[in-house]
Protein backbone atom coordinates (compact mmCIF):
# COMPACT_ATOMS: atom_id res chain seq x y z
CA UNK A 1 0.00 0.00 0.00
CA UNK A 2 1.31 3.32 -1.01
CA UNK A 3 1.20 6.16 1.84
CA UNK A 4 -0.72 8.80 0.46
CA UNK A 5 0.65 11.72 -0.47
CA UNK A 6 2.05 14.46 1.68
CA UNK A 7 2.48 18.13 0.67
CA UNK A 8 3.77 18.50 3.93
CA UNK A 9 7.46 18.31 2.51
CA UNK A 10 7.15 20.56 0.07
CA UNK A 11 5.98 23.35 2.58
CA UNK A 12 8.44 22.33 4.95
CA UNK A 13 11.14 23.24 2.21
CA UNK A 14 8.92 26.44 1.63
CA UNK A 15 8.78 29.32 4.83
CA UNK A 16 5.83 31.30 2.22
CA UNK A 17 4.13 27.63 2.11
CA UNK A 18 4.46 26.73 5.22
CA UNK A 19 2.76 29.53 6.60
CA UNK A 20 0.19 29.85 4.10
CA UNK A 21 -1.21 26.48 4.78
CA UNK A 22 -0.38 26.23 8.65
CA UNK A 23 -3.60 28.14 9.94
CA UNK A 24 -5.48 26.26 7.04
CA UNK A 25 -4.45 22.94 8.66
CA UNK A 26 -5.07 24.03 11.99
CA UNK A 27 -8.58 24.69 11.01
CA UNK A 28 -8.84 21.35 8.73
CA UNK A 29 -7.82 19.13 11.88
CA UNK A 30 -10.04 21.05 14.38
CA UNK A 31 -12.95 20.49 11.69
CA UNK A 32 -12.42 17.07 11.44
CA UNK A 33 -13.57 16.41 14.63
CA UNK A 34 -11.31 13.44 15.58
CA UNK A 35 -9.39 15.35 18.17
CA UNK A 36 -12.83 16.30 19.89
CA UNK A 37 -12.61 12.52 20.17
CA UNK A 38 -9.44 12.32 21.44
CA UNK A 39 -8.05 10.59 18.18
CA UNK A 40 -4.65 11.45 16.68
CA UNK A 41 -4.60 11.45 12.88
CA UNK A 42 -2.47 8.25 12.61
CA UNK A 43 -5.77 6.84 14.81
CA UNK A 44 -7.84 7.01 11.68
CA UNK A 45 -5.79 5.19 9.54
CA UNK A 46 -7.33 2.06 8.43
CA UNK A 47 -6.10 -1.59 9.20
CA UNK A 48 -7.48 -3.31 6.16
CA UNK A 49 -4.07 -4.16 4.34
CA UNK A 50 -1.20 -6.44 5.02
CA UNK A 51 1.08 -3.40 5.23
CA UNK A 52 -1.02 -1.52 8.06
CA UNK A 53 -1.19 -4.83 9.90
CA UNK A 54 2.65 -5.14 9.78
CA UNK A 55 3.15 -1.40 11.21
CA UNK A 56 0.75 -1.97 14.20
CA UNK A 57 2.49 -5.25 14.85
CA UNK A 58 5.76 -2.82 14.81
CA UNK A 59 4.22 -0.86 17.31
CA UNK A 60 5.83 -0.58 21.25
CA UNK A 61 2.96 -2.56 23.34
CA UNK A 62 2.24 0.85 25.35
CA UNK A 63 1.77 2.74 22.36
CA UNK A 64 -0.28 -0.15 20.85
CA UNK A 65 -2.60 0.03 23.74
CA UNK A 66 -2.96 3.77 23.95
CA UNK A 67 -3.60 3.72 20.07
CA UNK A 68 -6.89 0.79 20.61
CA UNK A 69 -7.62 2.81 24.18
CA UNK A 70 -8.34 6.22 22.19
CA UNK A 71 -10.20 3.94 19.11
CA UNK A 72 -12.34 2.81 21.51
CA UNK A 73 -13.20 5.53 23.89
CA UNK A 74 -13.77 7.17 20.37
CA UNK A 75 -16.50 4.68 19.23
CA UNK A 76 -18.59 4.58 22.57
CA UNK A 77 -18.18 8.88 22.58
CA UNK A 78 -19.94 8.36 18.92
CA UNK A 79 -22.42 5.57 19.89
CA UNK A 80 -23.49 7.82 22.39
CA UNK A 81 -22.98 11.28 20.20
CA UNK A 82 -20.91 12.72 22.80
CA UNK A 83 -17.63 14.57 23.01
CA UNK A 84 -14.94 14.50 24.84
CA UNK A 85 -14.60 17.29 27.62
CA UNK A 86 -12.15 20.56 26.09
CA UNK A 87 -9.86 19.73 28.43
CA UNK A 88 -9.84 16.25 27.47
CA UNK A 89 -9.70 16.98 23.37
CA UNK A 90 -6.49 16.12 21.68
CA UNK A 91 -4.17 18.84 21.88
CA UNK A 92 -2.38 19.57 18.14
CA UNK A 93 1.27 19.08 19.73
CA UNK A 94 0.27 15.74 20.91
CA UNK A 95 -1.42 15.15 17.44
CA UNK A 96 2.15 13.28 16.66
CA UNK A 97 2.22 10.86 13.70
CA UNK A 98 3.65 7.46 15.44
CA UNK A 99 2.26 4.70 12.53
CA UNK A 100 2.83 6.76 9.83
CA UNK A 101 6.98 6.72 10.12
CA UNK A 102 6.64 3.09 10.59
CA UNK A 103 4.26 2.73 7.62
CA UNK A 104 7.08 4.70 5.45
CA UNK A 105 10.04 2.30 6.58
CA UNK A 106 7.38 -0.49 5.46
CA UNK A 107 7.45 0.72 1.93
CA UNK A 108 11.12 1.86 1.89
CA UNK A 109 11.53 -2.12 2.64
CA UNK A 110 9.26 -2.91 0.33
CA UNK A 111 10.90 -1.45 -2.37
CA UNK A 112 14.05 -2.36 -1.44
CA UNK A 113 13.11 -6.34 -1.46
CA UNK A 114 11.19 -5.59 -4.72
CA UNK A 115 14.29 -4.18 -6.32
CA UNK A 116 16.74 -7.15 -4.60
CA UNK A 117 13.74 -9.73 -6.06
CA UNK A 118 14.07 -8.46 -9.76
CA UNK A 119 17.57 -7.85 -9.37
CA UNK A 120 19.62 -9.51 -12.65
CA UNK A 121 23.01 -10.41 -12.64
CA UNK A 122 24.74 -9.99 -15.51
CA UNK A 123 27.86 -12.18 -16.64
CA UNK A 124 30.72 -10.60 -18.44
CA UNK A 125 32.49 -12.80 -20.74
Amino acid sequence: MPVAPSLYSAAVKRPWLMSLFKPLAGWYSNAAGYRQMGLKADDLILEENETVLQALSRLPPKENYDRIYRIRRATQLSLQHKILPKHEWTKPEEDVPYLTPILEQLQAELKEKDALDTLTVLKNH
